[in-house]
């Protein structure tokens, strides 16, 4: 959740850890802080609210000189979000530094025994407690800071990405992570430490990505070296070299990051599928499951797990596999699925579904489907990411940085993944006829230009959001595949307007739903030609002879919706299977548009993270 960011060498640190800080901010924004050491004494400040917030108060009270310095933008687990509460955190002798993304689950019993030494805690925080164990291991020992941090988390229960400096040796930082991602950045003699790369990225491209139960001693002029937390056993570094850019992190003239990455789509969807789909071979070629097609074809089941957006994308994923390649699906909240003591064996095939490929319950659905000897197949936004390594084969799906915590392109890349596994698989079971497939591959191809078309569509979303910005409830309906669409408008709408919605199946409506519907309920219905659509055009009727306010979402051309509903939308025509990469396209507009207007923190929504990485 928490944004980390640390630099050692010989530049000003303090520009690098602000600036980095920033671009970290989506992944925690309640408080930050920031700890330097300017050659004769450590220099922290911290403060409830932004980056922004921390500038301002860093002017008045510190001196912002020093080349080793940590930062920390924080998401509040422990404690409320103050000042107190905000990260870094310092030991009782003034002499540890830390900063932490994750949780101790255990902090309180560790927290009575330090007490019982003498330690005295200002903060309601979990990091607190760390530091001062850290503190306290390395004075009982008489170890240095790394072997001190290695003792005091094998004490420890949680997850983890720490940085941690001592003001008497500030020539070194000491991290480690487990369970939450952690980075370094290796430049010309300096080091950049992150919990992703963006922070570092008009420094350098090479990195090192820390696994699971790893530490790592950051010495200036002397280099990197990493061990294993369990049986200190040394490990060799691996350097990456980073793909992205700093172009694809910037807001490139929008607004905000949301607005670019839902105009980003078209080229997304297409970087997703290029040298996958070639349309003139009629042929599909994705390594991770042309290597392991076996476990698809003898898979008695596929069972996928994920979380918010995601989880959405996977029940389209479960239409399409089961209506082209006839394999049965479930698909699981992972949260849900990890404490269930669900049935699992080894003719299951897993699929795990994240953008960040680092959401924790992701992850333990993951260990625990491979400890039942399940094949498990990751579908992920970021290269290298926890979820890539964990799994045992998977595919990317090559959207680009998301910075905007309501994910938008990460949905229809992962639908775009998803559409393409599903097909190869048809394929191989012969569940698909030739002419089938070549039309399916046709429609997935001209999907990015049919999103061009639905994205022209912003300047009357406009004003539909102008009339319905200040309702109190939204209800979203769809059938078939466009169910899940209606689920991932809902909670779009909640997620960066405050505004109460709810996804349903259309036909549920009068099950329940339909009481609600009044004059002053405004009801989205995606009600596209391909899919049920006379069942639809049923349900419009019955919300229209109770007063509600439709909007449909419907195929270009559509006449009988146009003739019942109170606004349309309309979206290009293609293949029922593929309308998802369509028809939600004006749901994230409407979301957006709306969220704008009540002056809303569109990119940075209240409460959220991007990257859920605790429980």
């Amino acid at each position: 959740m928490c944004g980390i960011v640390g630099y050692i060498g010989p530049r000003e640190a303090y520009p690098i850890i602000i600036e980095g800080l920033k671009r970290l901010e989506y992944r925690g924004y309640d408080s930050a802080g920031i700890a330097l050491f300017d050659g004769k004494d450590l220099k922290v400040c911290k403060t409830k609210g932004k980056v922004v917030d921390l500038e301002a108060r860093s002017d008045k009270e510190i001196t912002k000189h020093g080349s080793v310095g940590i930062g920390h933008t924080r998401w509040a687990t422990h404690g409320v979000p103050n000042d107190v509460n905000s990260h870094p955190h310092i030991s009782n002798s003034g002499d540890l530094v830390i900063i932490h993304n994750g949780i101790i689950e255990n902090y309180e019993s560790l927290k009575k025994e330090l007490i019982s030494r003498g330690y005295t805690f200002k903060s309601d925080t979990d990091t607190e407690v760390l530091i001062n164990l850290i503190e306290d291991v390395k004075k009982q020992e008489n170890v240095k800071l790394g072997k001190a941090v290695q003792i005091a988390l094998n004490q420890v229960i949680g997850a983890y990405a720490i940085a941690v400096f001592d003001k008497n040796k500030p020539e070194e930082v000491v991290i480690a992570r487990l369970g939450s991602p952690l980075a370094v950045g290796i430049g010309e003699d300096e080091f950049f430490i992150a919990s992703d790369a963006s922070p570092f990225l008009e420094y350098t491209k090479d990195a090192i990505y820390l696994e699971d139960e790893e530490m790592a001693i950051i010495r200036f002029h002397k280099g990197i070296k990493i061990r294993k937390i369990k049986d200190d056993s040394l490990v060799d570094p691996y350097i990456q070299k980073l793909k992205i850019n700093l172009e694809q992190i910037e807001k490139s003239g929008y607004d905000h990051f949301m607005l670019k990455e839902i105009h980003e789509q078209p080229k997304a969807i297409t970087d997703t599928y290029r040298g996958r789909l070639l349309r003139q071979e009629a042929i599909i070629k994705m390594a991770g499951v042309e290597d392991n097609m076996k476990k698809f074809l003898n898979a008695d089941r596929i069972i996928i797990v994920a979380c918010g957006t995601s989880w959405h994308a996977g029940l389209v994923a479960e239409y399409i596999f089961e209506d082209l390649a006839r394999v049965p699906v479930e698909v699981e909240y992972a949260s849900e699925f990890r404490y269930r003591n669900p049935v699992i064996t080894e003719k299951d095939v897993l699929i795990a579904i994240s953008q960040s490929g680092e959401t924790a319950d992701t992850l333990a659905a993951i260990k625990l489907a491979k400890s039942k000897g399940a094949f498990v197949f990751g579908v992920c936004n970021v290269v290298g990411s926890s979820i890539a390594r964990e799994t045992h084969a998977g595919a990317y799906t090559h959207a680009g940085p998301e910075i905007g915590v309501a994910s938008t392109k990460a949905f229809t890349t992962q639908i775009t993944v998803l559409t393409l596994m599903a097909l190869r698989l048809a394929r191989a079971k012969g569940t698909i006829s030739s002419s089938d497939f070549r039309h399916h591959l046709l429609e997935l191809e001209m999907i990015p230009k049919k999103v061009e078309e639905a994205l022209k569509s912003d300047a009357h979303i406009q004003k539909i959001s102008e009339i319905y910005k200040d309702v109190n409830n939204f209800l979203y309906l769809g059938r078939g595949y466009n169910f899940p669409v209606a689920l991932e408008g809902a909670l779009k709408l909640k997620e960066i307007s405050y505004i109460h919605a709810e996804g349903y199946p259309a036909a549920e409506m009068k099950h329940g739903p339909i009481a609600l519907i009044d004059e002053n309920m405004p009801i989205v219905v995606i009600a596209t030609k391909k899919g049920h659509y006379e069942k639809v055009v049923s349900n419009i009727q019955e919300i229209k002879s109770r007063k509600g306010k439709i909007i449909g979402i419907v195929t270009e051309g559509d006449v009988q919706v146009k003739e019942l509903a109170d606004h349309v939308i309309e979206v290009p025509e293609t293949l029922e299977s593929l309308s998802p990469l369509l028809t939600t396209i004006p749901l994230q507009l409407l979301s957006y548009h709306i969220a704008v207007m009540l002056g809303k923190n569109v990119d940075q929504p209240r409460n959220l993270a991007k990257s859920v990485t605790v429980e």
